[in-house]
């Protein structure tokens, strides 16, 4: 992959690179043999048919799933087949590549705050004041100054989705991972969410998104990635991907989405 350019800039040199990734289940092959590199500063949009392995290969970026064949790296780091990281090294994985669901996954005991809080005090060893002040920072940031002593159950779907995108950059990563984070959420609070991930387009991050919201794709991303049946069969910009597709299961995707 060249590097591309975005509005601020010429983006980094690739973060994330996958080198013939292969993910069986079963004896299925849910990756096969991708290969791809993601710069520092790229929004990747990934779409494509439900089973297509979108998800898996994002799990496989932070550990959460093993592979069966080739590598990934991420940063210093490098994942193969039949590597077992020490406990050091995946949390130091983890703390570099920050992930966020589609279901939320708060803790339901902790206030917004507590949980942005958590990871930073219990795995980034930071002081509790340290990271209450990072915490209010990063919840003002995604437009929740005011729910701070709001717990979960009191949060709006769009209100947890941001929380618990404020919780992920508390630990500072330089990847950021998102997994279907809309699916779940009404069309008006979709906007909330994905307006904030838009925001954070000029901090440097490397977000790699996982998401049917194309207009979305369209707009903010640098490079759209169609994954079908464990490969990429189409990426690029946007404006080539969805706009004008070039291969056959890219266009039948994309008028089954569009209508």
């Amino acid at each position: 992959m060249s590097t591309a350019q975005m509005g601020n800039g010429t983006l980094g040199a690739p973060l994330v690179e996958l080198t013939n990734l292969v993910k069986r289940y079963h004896g299925r092959a849910i990756l096969d043999g991708i290969s791809a590199k993601f710069g520092q500063g790229e929004i990747t949009a990934m779409i494509g048919p439900s089973g297509g392995g979108k998800s898996t290969l994002l799990r496989s970026l932070n550990g959460l799933n093993t592979i069966d064949g080739g590598e990934v790296r991420v940063g210093e780091y490098r994942f193969t087949p039949g590597k077992t990281c020490d406990r050091e090294t995946l949390q130091a994985v983890r703390r570099m590549v920050g992930m966020v669901f589609q279901d939320f996954q708060l803790f339901p005991h902790l206030t917004a705050l507590g949980n942005v809080m958590e990871a930073p005090v219990q795995v980034a060893g930071k002081s509790r004041a340290e990271a209450e002040t990072r915490g209010r920072e990063l919840l003002k940031r995604v437009g929740l100054g005011e729910r701070t002593g709001h717990y979960p159950s009191q949060l709006s779907g769009g209100q947890k989705q941001r929380v618990a995108i404020a919780r992920a950059l508390a630990m500072e990563p330089r990847v950021l991972l998102c997994d279907e984070i809309t699916s779940a959420l009404d069309p008006e609070l979709k906007h909330e969410v994905l307006d904030v991930l838009e925001d954070l387009r000029d901090d440097g991050l490397t977000i790699l998104m996982v998401t049917h919201e194309i207009g979305f794709a369209r707009r903010a991303a640098n490079r759209v990635v169609v994954l079908a049946e464990g490969k990429i069969v189409e990426e690029g910009p946007p404006q080539q991907v969805i706009d004008a597709p070039i291969t056959e299961r890219t266009q039948r995707f994309l008028k089954n989405v569009l209508g």
